[in-house]
């Protein structure tokens, strides 16, 4: 039998992540992530130190950092600061970038810029003396300023390049495409809504609930290849509206709401069978059994992002669902 799963559950950074952090603490939820995607929302590492300093036993963490948004030795001060807010607490991800690089109208990162930002990072935090742009860096606190140790990292990769900078310079791996056997810890995130019992997946609630997540489907594919939108459902039709804004806009709308809410463009995109192909929804058996397949193919760590108007009900419902 697969070792259970650890329960843990993600944000967009907003004006309620303390209040929801708390609530995933006195739910048993084992660690909150929140987003690092500045053009969308707030600071990640303001929002992660109010958290530390809400709560007493949650595990925190950023969900992905990406190497263009901060120096490396601010990066590793960042980390260095919030750890010593929450003692033992603190784990970060890093990867290529999504949305908080496509946001800008950039592409993800090359793994082997990746690659060396890690490292960079890694060995700031070991107290180690890094090159950085041509010169030695190292951090530097005066005595009793800034505990500086090591903090674990998982590296956020869905393909080889990115699994091989993991096994090589990570403590773990975070994917979006399921469990990652050779990794003793694989974080998978996941998106959508515990139906109640007789619940139809195509109610008002379960599309406000998980609306979000279905149409980021959309957004992440026309990123990647726009003709492949066409094949989704409702896709040509979506992309025929979104390629009215201008090019050098298009990039802002494609990302706007981003997991917080459903605009008016993505909303003809809803529907019940949307919502249980490309998201995790379904009746808590259903997601139940979904979970424990998970935990066989490698998973160790599932990150629930709640979406929708009741964030709190959707935290309840699916730790209900978890523990059962």
């Amino acid at each position: 039998m697969p070792a259970p799963l650890t329960v843990s559950c993600a944000f967009p950074p907003g004006p309620d992540t303390v209040a929801h952090a708390q609530l995933a603490e006195s739910l048993g939820y084992e660690r909150v992530w929140l987003y690092d995607s500045p053009v969308l929302y707030g600071d990640v590492w303001v929002h992660l130190a109010r958290v530390a300093e809400a709560t007493s036993r949650i595990g925190l963490g950023p969900a992905v950092l990406v190497p263009h948004l901060r120096h490396p030795v601010a990066q590793a001060a960042a980390i260095a600061t919030v750890a010593e807010l929450a003692p033992g607490r603190l784990v970060v991800a890093i990867g290529t970038g999504f949305t908080a690089r496509m946001a800008m109208g950039q592409k993800p990162l090359t793994w082997a810029a990746t690659r060396t930002y890690i490292a960079q990072v890694k060995g700031l935090l070991a107290g180690e003396s890094m090159v950085v742009e041509g010169k030695v860096v190292k951090l530097t606190p005066p005595a009793g300023w800034l505990d500086v140790h090591p903090v674990p990292i998982l590296v956020a990769a869905n393909g080889p390049k990115g699994l091989a900078v993991a096994k090589e310079l990570g403590d773990g791996v975070m994917t979006i495409f399921g469990g990652q056997p050779e990794f003793d810890w694989s974080a998978l995130l996941a998106f959508g809504t515990v139906l109640d019992p007789g619940e139809d997946p195509g109610s008002e609630r379960a599309l406000l609930a998980a609306g979000p997540a279905l149409t980021v489907v959309y957004h992440g594919m026309y990123e990647a290849d726009p003709a492949q939108v066409d094949m989704l459902p409702g896709g040509a039709e979506w992309r025929a509206e979104l390629e009215r804004v201008p090019v050098h806009l298009r990039h802002l709308a494609i990302h706007e709401d981003h997991l917080v809410h459903v605009t008016e463009r993505d909303r003809p995109l809803l529907s019940g069978e949307g919502l249980t192909s490309f998201t995790w929804t379904g009746d808590a058996e259903t997601l139940r059994a979904r979970l424990d397949a998970s935990a066989a193919a490698g998973t160790s760590e599932i990150m629930f992002q709640p979406c929708g108007p009741d964030v709190e009900r959707e935290l309840r419902a699916f730790m209900a669902m978890a523990s059962a």
